[in-house]
């Protein structure tokens, strides 16, 4: 009965908070982040660069302006990814790029209180991470930080059935990590995190084009050759891109012509151990919830699901169908504005929030 009151009270409370604050739903990835106001959909998706003045201690600028200065910059001036593998690596400067995003979502549209936030983390991060998340968060100005993990995000993202007794499997590849994730009953039965995705795919490229054309490219390079030409099966009609680096013979700089073999080969190898994860997963859920996900499928969302030919090539590696979400960079973001909706209903789902008071009898 106590319980009950309290649950109900807390309702209250926050359908009050609501009115005089706003929603927001944030995907704090290594190469992108999202941003949800309620009421809006999705109003932001710039990528997770800061440019930082080391002379004055400012910033310079932030997302994709941030962006366009990659390699470009003075020694004084610096552009940086405050998260890296999907944790906050700078603290400081994570807490002002959140806070120029929570400014620029809530743009003519301010509240009277800071905004309820929920952020998207990597699967099996560990408390001081969160705890890293939750403050940066707060000193951006956010009046409650509820932290969810993006398999489970994504899972709910894309409307699979997270609280019935079946299993759903999630395969997230995003920029700095790839979370895998199998869901039943509100929970993750089984997860694992690997430092495999689109950074590690653009370094290969790098590599490659270093040890096969002794041309050094920038990463910024690299992953415009990734998203026009990465492929895992071969196509037919060949695909080539002019890129532009400096020749390590010469010193000099020098244009070559990549193909999407060159690619292919780059980044095979990190494609394997990307499908030797996602079966040591399937190898540990426990067998009635593999019956569920054979019958099912395995969702592949994230930037990296846009890779041609990956679902094909998981497909035929795992044994069991993939399949590509509708809109895969969305998934995780999209998760978390259905828990802003339902905070109460999803409250097991997000990892133990210091915010949220615990009902006693």
């Amino acid at each position: 009965m106590a319980q009950s009151f309290t649950q109900s009270l807390r309702g209250l409370t926050d359908r009050v908070l609501a009115l005089l604050s706003n929603d927001i739903g944030i995907d704090l990835g290594t190469a992108n982040t999202l941003v949800y106001a309620k009421g809006r959909g999705i109003v932001i998706n710039e990528p997770s660069i800061v440019a930082v003045n080391h002379k004055t201690g400012q910033i310079v600028a932030v997302g994709a302006q941030a962006k366009e200065m990659l390699g470009r910059t003075p020694q004084h001036i610096q552009a940086v990814q405050p998260v890296i593998d999907g944790v906050i690596s700078d603290f400081e400067v994570t807490s002002e790029m959140l806070s120029y995003l929570i400014g620029k979502a809530q743009m003519g549209h301010g509240k009277l209180l800071g905004p309820r936030v929920t952020i998207g983390v990597p699967s099996g991060i560990t408390s001081v991470e969160v705890r890293a998340v939750r403050d940066a968060a707060r000193a951006a100005g956010a009046r409650e930080v509820h932290i969810i993990e993006e398999p489970m995000a994504a899972a709910i993202g894309i409307e699979l059935p997270v609280h019935e007794p079946r299993g759903s499997m999630v395969i997230d590849i995003g920029g700095g990590t790839t979370d895998i994730g199998v869901v039943s009953l509100g929970g993750l039965v089984n997860a694992r995190n690997v430092r495999i995705a689109g950074d590690r795919f653009n370094a290969d490229i790098v590599a490659h084009v270093r040890n096969e054309f002794k041309v050094l490219i920038g990463e910024k390079t690299a992953e415009e050759l990734k998203i026009a030409l990465a492929s895992v099966s071969a196509n037919r009609d060949r695909i080539e891109a002019f890129a532009r680096g400096r020749d390590l013979v010469t010193g000099l700089p020098r244009e070559i012509v990549i193909t999407d073999n060159d690619i292919r080969n780059a980044i095979g190898h990190s494609v394997e151990e990307l499908v030797e994860a996602a079966k040591e997963v399937l190898e540990t859920t426990p067998p009635e919830l593999v019956a569920d996900i054979m019958q099912k499928g395995v969702y592949l969302v994230g930037g990296g699901a846009l890779i041609r030919g990956l679902p094909e090539f998981l497909t035929e590696s795992l044994g069991v169908p993939v399949i590509v979400d509708q809109d895969p960079l969305t998934a995780v973001v999209r998760g978390t504005s259905v828990v802003l909706d339902d905070i109460d209903r999803y409250r097991e789902a997000v990892l133990k929030s210091d915010d949220e008071l615990v009902p006693t009898e």
